[in-house]
């Protein structure tokens, strides 16, 4: 497509996903999902290949999801301009948020009130990341039994293990490229993922300094840790309480909230673990390193993906891995709702929330997680 073919602009573009970093509730799944009704269907910017080249991409390469599905799509029409504005505008929103937390976190001595929201908030975003879920696996995978077997068994995997395991989600789009299309340019196949390993193999660098420490340390965390930005999770607890000893458990678990309550990427919980660590400096170098290696990991394959995406032997492989990432997405809001869901109360919260979504079409998330907030903490506050 050329450029004078193109539907929106750069600054278009833009201004969107600085809106979807400022007001995008509801984590990875949801706001995936965001990126699909909104570029996709309602504005056509985008079209259905393209997105799914651009959440297989994200799928394969270590990473958060949504963070390097924005990147791609800023990469589809305006390269590497268009990558590296959208992927900073998407993420700065929830950066000053929890900068702004983490200050008053530290100034005030913890926020009693954050569990209090949390409850509330936490059990209406399990109901949004479903909706988001469902309409995504209605819309990609259609009524292809191939695609659906992929999809459960990603599911019940994710769930049963708790982790996303990257060689089913390549196996997957193995299978269905020998199924649909036996290959026959594996050469140029074997081109598509010219991923440069730099990142991985870099051991000359000096960790005597805390902030080095930290670039050291949420580097690791940025290549090496596949899947949504839930999936960072487990790595940054073993790092961050268990071997550095950086935070205690409750300032950890704290850490987890706050990316839950705040709109945009929720792997942003980095930046208010840096500012714990090692103040403002530490909350740049923290969300700096673990948001450069996706970055990387984005815009090196994807002209490989431009160029190659409508081979039939690439477009099945494609399919493969989109069944694969959903239902390991599927698998985890059924883990996620599994921990979340501790009364009576917090299920109500998830059952309306998804009734609210599927009765009222165009009522906006924010607000529902506006008024879950407020109920939260009268709940609380009664109890």
């Amino acid at each position: 497509m050329t450029e004078n073919k193109i539907p929106y602009s750069l600054k278009d573009l833009t201004l969107y996903f600085l809106k979807l970093g400022t007001i995008g509730f509801g984590g990875p799944v949801a706001l995936v999902g965001y990126m699909h009704r909104d570029l996709v269907e309602k504005r056509k910017w985008v079209t259905e290949d393209e997105y799914k080249e651009g959440l297989a991409l994200a799928q394969l390469a270590p990473g958060p999801l949504a963070a390097q599905l924005a990147i791609y799509m800023g990469y589809v029409h305006y390269r590497i301009i268009g990558a590296t504005i959208v992927g900073v505008t998407f993420i700065i929103p929830s950066f000053l948020m929890v900068l702004a937390i983490g200050f008053s976190y530290v100034k005030f001595g913890g926020l009693p009130w954050m569990q209090a929201v949390f409850y509330g908030v936490g059990a209406a975003v399990i109901g949004i990341i479903a909706i988001s879920s469902y309409k995504l696996t209605k819309k990609t995978i259609g009524k292809d039994y191939l695609l659906w077997g992929i999809f459960i068994l990603l599911a019940v995997t994710t769930f049963i293990t708790e982790t996303e395991i990257i060689s089913l989600v390549v196996a997957a789009g193995v299978l269905v490229w020998f199924v649909k299309a036996p290959p026959k340019f594996l050469k140029s196949v074997n081109s598509l993922f010219p991923v440069s390993l730099t990142l991985l193999q870099i051991t000359g660098i000096s960790t005597t300094g805390k902030l080095a420490q930290l670039f050291w340390f949420f580097s690791k965390a940025g290549a090496f840790v596949f899947g949504s930005g839930l999936a960072i999770v487990p790595f940054l607890y073993g790092g961050v309480v268990n071997e550095h000893q950086w935070l205690t458990e409750q300032q950890f678990l704290d850490a987890v909230a706050v990316a839950m309550i705040t709109p945009g990427p929720v792997v942003m919980t980095v930046g208010f673990i840096g500012y714990l660590v090692g103040g403002f400096p530490g909350a740049c170098v923290a969300a700096l390193a673990t948001f450069l290696p996706c970055y990387l990991f984005t815009v090196i394959p994807a002209p490989y993906f431009k160029k190659y995406g409508k081979n039939p032997a690439i477009k099945a492989f494609v399919d493969g891995v989109t069944a694969a990432a959903i239902g390991a997405i599927a698998g985890a809001v059924c883990v996620l709702g599994m921990r979340q869901f501790t009364d009576m109360t917090s299920v109500a919260f998830a059952v309306i929330t998804v009734l609210i979504l599927l009765k009222f079409k165009k009522i906006q998330e924010p607000i529902i997680i506006l008024i879950a907030a407020i109920v939260g903490l009268l709940i609380k506050a009664a109890l």
